[in-house]
This record gives structure tokens, C-alpha cells and sequence, in this order.
């Protein structure tokens, strides 16, 4: 015989039970480049903060390294296949991966880009990144006023990896326009004939492919003054290199990230300036647009003018220049993401 406390206790149950399966109704996933680098490791963490927050159900995905196309096929097959309702990627090669994200977007799934656009930008329904161009940019500029003779420049380029793709090219040839050199085709790396450049070389955006690609560099040219490295971890490899041959005082080296580890390199003289992005705000918009998107149906809008939502940057040094806005190593330590 049931009684009033067992009908209660079942309805209970039933309530919490929809109450669950409601939470978890929106799956989602977050595909980064690698789960090494600080940068995508922040990513990933801000993401499962916003999914928790949001009753997201959130998978997570990684290549093993920096243009690990494979993984994130099999990423992208595996989300399309679970019913998500989104994918967050990092894209490790903005071109090969285009044809499947379009599969993905017509299972009915929300693409959003994170920090790295797809070619063309469209191919994802969004992009919530830093104005790659932008930050390379402003090291560029920084790097050139604080030489007393540019013109002298011996500039080493450390790049990401052969495949090219947009975030590398944006900040690469952000950071020569902003030194003052004239870039060839955009979205090529290495094309310039200004003979200040001394040479590019692929770091696979971590410390090891930094130290190789700057011994390479060295071997070239042992004069280089000026280092531009697509990232942070990069930056640390650069330095090793100059530091192992008593060259570290010579050269200045400027990046792009912002983590708290090259905010302290800034502030322990390692790396000049670099350009401080925000993966965390990255992450929790592209959350909060899935689940606007799973409700609403309504997609993420642009900023004005450009073809991704710029989600800001800020140039960190403690040798400041007149006319470049920029923030102390110690001011950026307070927004730094670990």
C-alpha cells in the first residue's frame, strides 16, 4: 500500500531527476590545440567553470601537439556523433579542418573559433578572440622605439609551425608593420626582403621548439638584437638559447600571451614586452553562447568593423614608451591568467 510519504518521496525522486536531466541537456565541447601550454590549459579551466555554472555538459579534447590536425578530426566526429549542441576549438590548422566544421554546423552544432580564425573567419558560425594582428602589432612598435637606431635591427622570427595558419601570420606580420617593415601577401610568413630580418623558424609554440629555433637563428647570424616569438613558452626557449651562449643581454625579446609565467619574465628582464590576451573571458563568452544558442537559437554577433568579437589586448612592459599604451608587469601580474 502506498502511503502519502512514499508518494512524496517518488515525486521528490521524478522532480530531481528532471531537474538533472535538464541540467545536462546541453552537451557541448571544447577542443584545444594542446592541454600543455598554460595558455589552453587557463582555456580549459575557464570553460569547465562556465559549463558548471551554465548546467553545461562539457567534454574536452586536445591534440597531443601544436598542428595535431588528427586529433581534432577525431575530436569533431566524436562531438558531432554525441549530440552536442557546440563546439569551442582552437583550430591547429585554420584551413584543413574547414570542410568538417561545416559538417559540424549542418548536424545543427554552434562552431565557435577561440583565439585562432578559421580561413575564411565564416566557416565558423563565431570567433571570441584577441586581434592577433593587433598584439603582434604592438610589440612591433614597442620593439622599434625602444632601439635607439632601428635601422640596425637584426631581427630573429619565431613562429608556430609550417602550416601557417592565421594566428601565426596575424601576429607575425602585426609585429613587422608595427617595427616599421613592409609586409608582402598578408598571410604569408616570410616573404619580406628587408634585410634587417635575419630569418623564421618554427617553434611549435612550446620551450624546446623556442631554444632549437633561436640556436638555428644564432648559427645564421650570432648578432641578432631583436627576437619576436609567436608566444610565450617560445619566448623562454629563445632565452635559454641566448643565455647558454652569453648572448641574453644582447638581444630583446618580445611575445604575445600574457600567463603569469611570461608576466614574470617580463618582470624579471627575460622578455621585453608582450601582448596580454584573455583566454578566460574566450572560454566563458563561448559558453554562455551555447546555451543562448540550445535556447534561443540566436548566434553571437561580431564587434563592429571586424569578423570575430575582439575580446582585448594589452601590451605589458616595464620599459614604457611614450604614444604605446601599456601596463607594468606588476599591474598585468593582478590580471594575468595562471
Amino acid at each position: 500500500m502506498k502511503t502519502a510519504f512514499n508518494l512524496s518521496c517518488a515525486a521528490s525522486v521524478l522532480a530531481l531527476s528532471a531537474g538533472l536531466a535538464q541540467a545536462q541537456e546541453i552537451g557541448a565541447c571544447l577542443i584545444t590545440k594542446t592541454d600543455t601550454n598554460p595558455f589552453f590549459v587557463k582555456m580549459k579551466e575557464g570553460a569547465l567553470a562556465g559549463a558548471a555554472e551554465n548546467g553545461i555538459a562539457l567534454q574536452t579534447f586536445a591534440g597531443k601537439i601544436d598542428g595535431d590536425v588528427e586529433s581534432q578530426v577525431a575530436a569533431v566526429e566524436t562531438c558531432i556523433a554525441s549530440g552536442a549542441k557546440g563546439i569551442l576549438i582552437t583550430p591547429t590548422d585554420s584551413r584543413a579542418l574547414a570542410p568538417l566544421i561545416g559538417q559540424a554546423r549542418d548536424a545543427g552544432l554552434l562552431v565557435i573559433a577561440l583565439d585562432t580564425p578559421f580561413e575564411p573567419a565564416d566557416t565558423a558560425d563565431a570567433t571570441f578572440a584577441t586581434d592577433n594582428f593587433k598584439a603582434g602589432e604592438l610589440i612591433g612598435q614597442w620593439a622599434a622605439a625602444t632601439m635607439e637606431d632601428p635601422a640596425t635591427a637584426k631581427i630573429a622570427m619565431l613562429d608556430l609551425n609550417p602550416s601557417e595558419v592565421s594566428v601565426d601570420y596575424l601576429r607575425n606580420n602585426g609585429f613587422l608593420q608595427g617595427f616599421g617593415i613592409d609586409i608582402k601577401d598578408p598571410t604569408d610568413i616570410g616573404d619580406e626582403d628587408d634585410p634587417r630580418i635575419v630569418g623564421n623558424d618554427v617553434t611549435n609554440g612550446n620551450e624546446e621548439g623556442g631554444r632549437t629555433a633561436m640556436e638555428n637563428l644564432l648559427q645564421i647570424d650570432p648578432g641578432i638584437n631583436v627576437v619576436y616569438t609567436i608566444n610565450e613558452p617560445a619566448a623562454a626557449g629563445a632565452y635559454e638559447a641566448l643565455k647558454a651562449v652569453g648572448l641574453q643581454d644582447q638581444a630583446t625579446i618580445v611575445s604575445v600571451d600574457g600567463g603569469c609565467p611570461g608576466v614574470q619574465n617580463v618582470a624579471d628582464g627575460v622578455i621585453g614586452a608582450t601582448s596580454m590576451q584573455f583566454p578566460l573571458l574566450m572560454a566563458s563568452l563561448g559558453i554562455e553562447a551555447i546555451k543562448t544558442w540550445a535556447e534561443t537559437g540566436a548566434k553571437p554577433e561580431n564587434t563592429p568593423g571586424l569578423d570575430f568579437f575582439n575580446t582585448g589586448v594589452e601590451l605589458v612592459t616595464d620599459q614604457p614608451v611614450e604614444g604605446i599604451p601599456s601596463i607594468t608587469s606588476q599591474e598585468a601580474l593582478e590580471k594575468c591568467w595562471g
